[in-house]
């Protein structure tokens, strides 16, 4: 029959979801992000990756391909109290038996009362309170804790596993991007849909807005907004994010709206009693929806980068919270000590996320454009 489903005009999604099939390159890095987002799902659930801020390495532990340090024998600790002169020409010391008898005296009677002496000569006033909280905690004594020598891919100055780590930090810097990135596209949307359809006043209001934000440059006006609202926290990253991204978007939405608000089905809805709101969500916006969608997914990667950045110069995440741009901060100490695994690792993951999103994009970008045959 002629009304028959079969015979129906497939949609815009339906078209651009056929043409990023057969596009090799998309479909890879497609599933690379939902391996991520998958990856971030079980992490936020506390199945994997919960236990990161556990000590369960010694510290700087080398990944497990390099290995273990080699063993030497443990060097002596410094006497910083008692220190022995070189022995003299002449062997014979008439006083060495007197003093060898002192100290051993002094010994027996100081441990006779208190306990034994340390290395120094000095007794510890808290040797048997400790004793006794150690055998009622056992696991407070460093002796019963095993640490591995070696992490798959090594472990931080504490002994966390640095996969863990990246894993939770992930976690943070996709939450940032991918929120930050819906509100600046919630805010763009709006305001380029008020300004591109009423124009005139509402235009101008809008325009003098985004001129503001756009005549400083992004990385100062983050920056300026971070230090202004003087909050870490993965909330304020989020608004100092999303308040400040959604200028591309807006520019993008409010030509769109322009353009199509002269259009026969919008002025037929006009005809029909249709409503300023109504044109403009019901109507419009379902013919530029793949314009906002399209723009979400560059801020997203945009924004990932910028928390790290953040987070890199000390405007991001508070201590506790673990993300890229905190293991970026932390690696850049210790790459002058020569452990470069924490900075490989972040630097690895935030490259391979990006990269595979950015591709993606790009596909995506192509498959949804209607001026693309």
């Amino acid at each position: 029959m002629f009304g028959s489903p079969q015979h129906l005009s497939p949609g815009l999604w339906t078209l651009a979801w056929r043409r990023l099939r057969t596009d090799r390159v998309a479909m890879v890095s497609l599933i690379i992000v939902l391996s991520f987002m998958a990856m971030i799902a079980f992490s936020m659930s506390g199945l994997i990756a919960n236990d990161w801020a556990d000590e369960v390495a010694v510290n700087y532990a080398p990944p497990s391909f390099i290995g273990a340090p080699s063993a030497s024998a443990p060097e002596q600790a410094p006497d910083l109290f008692i220190k022995e002169a070189p022995p003299p020409e002449n062997p014979v010391d008439p006083l060495k038996d007197v003093i060898r008898t002192l100290r051993a005296e002094i010994a027996a009677e100081q441990s006779a009362a208190t306990g034994a002496l340390n290395r120094y000569g000095i007794t510890d006033p808290l040797e048997k309170e400790l004793k006794e909280i150690r055998g009622n905690h056992p696991y407070l004594d460093d002796a019963s804790i095993s640490k591995k020598q070696t992490l798959p891919f090594g472990a931080d100055k504490w002994g966390h596993d640095i996969v863990k780590k990246t894993i939770k930090g992930a976690e943070t810097s996709i939450l940032v991007g991918f929120v930050a990135a819906f509100l600046a596209t919630f805010l763009g949307t709006l305001f380029g849909a008020f300004a591109g359809y009423f124009g005139r006043r509402v235009d101008d209001f809008f325009n003098w807005f985004y001129n503001i934000f756009t005549s400083i440059p992004y990385l100062l006006l983050i920056l300026a907004v971070a230090a202004a609202l003087q909050q870490k926290g993965v909330t304020t990253i989020i608004l100092i994010l999303g308040l400040t991204g959604w200028t591309g978007v807006f520019r993008l939405v409010r030509a769109e709206y322009m353009k199509h608000k002269e259009r026969e089905y919008v002025l037929a809805a006009d005809a029909i009693g249709a409503s300023h709101v109504g044109r403009m969500f019901i109507h419009i916006f379902p013919n530029i929806s793949h314009v906002a969608l399209v723009q979400m997914s560059l801020l997203a990667v945009g924004f990932i980068k910028s928390e790290v950045i953040l987070s890199f110069l000390g405007f991001g995440v508070p201590v506790g919270v673990v993300s890229w741009g905190s293991m970026l901060n932390e690696a850049q100490n210790e790459l002058v000590l020569g452990m470069w695994w924490q900075l490989t690792a972040a630097t690895l993951a935030m490259a391979v996320l990006v990269t595979a999103f950015s591709l993606f994009t790009d596909a995506l970008r192509d498959a949804i454009d209607p001026k693309i045959k």
